[in-house]
């Protein structure tokens, strides 16, 4: 887990707010771990999508002899 943390400010109509503060509360979960886990998920599927991509853009490399 991350020694520091950063605050992020995600404006949202209010009725989502309480019905997802609901969902979480019936996970046994905070917002926050929500959050969190949702951003880290995001955050690994672009870069496995793009891993790929970065790969096929790289110019081949030559061999040295």
């Amino acid at each position: 887990m991350e020694l520091k943390t950063a605050r992020l400010t995600v404006l949202i109509d209010p009725s989502k707010k309480e019905a997802f503060e609901e969902l979480c509360r019936s996970q046994d979960m905070t917002p926050s771990q929500v959050v969190r886990r949702l951003i880290r998920d995001y955050m690994s599927e672009q870069m496995a999508a793009a891993a790929p991509r970065k790969r096929a853009a790289a110019p081949a490399r030559k061999r040295s002899r």
